[in-house]
């Protein structure tokens, strides 16, 4: 599928001959591993010591972590349905039908992720994300433990949370930038 959808209209997307040569390498890399270059890297490299830090902390985010890849992508799709995330809801969806090996969960989760076909535990998971993302001054103790309760350690409660703290920037970044997904994230996964 052709993917001639800009990354982001509200900003101009930096040439990658002009782009410092280790911004330069790490989209030849991912556009090497998923076949095409997610616009998301385009976007961000507007400002190169925002991308190296933007994506340094999303690779924190996925290799230490005591979540399943699966977790964490229903947890950005939930986030980025709250905050009406187009970017982040198409190209998070598609790896939730990938990690999930699951094609209708990542529209359940956009929808409303309280209605999705998911355990007790991912359901809490759910629930303190968006509650993070939609009223984080009313996180409690309470919170925490719920999770704690549903097998979920400390640690892994604090990646929860991370995660959802991160996409909350994300989304509101996307929006800023009027990020657009690529073609290719649509029919991944289905």
């Amino acid at each position: 599928m052709a993917d001639d959808v800009p990354a982001m209209t509200r900003f101009p997307v930096p040439d990658r001959e002009d782009l410092p040569e280790d911004l330069r390498e790490r989209m030849a890399d991912e556009e090497d591993e998923a076949g095409f270059l997610a616009n998301v890297f385009e976007a961000f490299a507007y400002r190169p010591s925002h991308f190296r830090a933007f994506f340094a902390y999303y690779d924190a985010l996925t290799e230490h972590t005591e979540l399943e890849r699966e977790e964490i992508e229903m947890i950005v799709v939930a986030v980025s349905g709250a905050n009406d995330c187009y970017y982040c809801n198409v190209a998070h969806g598609a790896l939730v039908r990938i990690y999930a090996d699951d094609p209708l969960l990542a529209d359940q989760l956009v929808s409303n992720h309280r209605t999705a076909n998911v355990n007790d535990a991912h359901r809490a998971m759910l629930d303190f994300a968006v509650k993070l993302t939609e009223d984080p001054a009313a996180v409690e103790e309470d919170d925490v433990e719920r999770l704690e309760d549903h097998g979920f350690s400390r640690r892994a409660v604090w990646d929860v949370g991370s995660v959802a703290a991160f996409f909350n920037l994300s989304n509101r970044m996307a929006h800023l930038a009027d990020m657009r997904p690529n073609a290719e994230f649509h029919a991944m996964g289905r």
